[in-house]
């Protein structure tokens, strides 16, 4: 019998003029640790702001935040702006369990978003 698994998430790097968006959906886990790492490499390499959309993250876990956190300090590191763009609900209330509700921005509706 062989197993297969379907894919539940993802976290992918969409390089665009002037900014790289980490386009995230689905369950966004340790399962996804590769990708994440992948995202974060690219993203930094290109030496523009960098834009998480999490619009149709429909889970997040520790793991998750931690992608989240590395990049965001990562940014920092580097002189970069990371803004978090439509965190779902899901989303914002993980942040805000964990303390770095602070963090949460709408890149959409904000005329200066604020560094993630």
């Amino acid at each position: 019998m062989t197993l297969t698994s379907a894919r539940t998430g993802g976290i992918e790097l969409e390089p665009r003029a002037g900014v790289s968006v980490v386009s995230m959906w689905g369950d966004i886990d340790a399962a996804l640790r590769a990708e994440a790492s992948t995202a974060l490499a690219g993203a930094f390499e290109r030496d523009v702001p960098v834009v998480v959309d999490a619009s149709r993250v429909t889970f997040i876990d520790s793991a998750g935040v931690a992608f989240l956190v590395q990049l965001c300090a990562i940014g920092r590191d580097e002189g970069l702006q990371v803004s978090l763009r439509n965190p779902p609900a899901v989303v914002a209330d993980v942040l805000r369990m964990v303390g770095v509700d602070d963090v949460i921005v709408d890149g959409e509706s904000s005329a200066a978003p604020r560094a993630l």
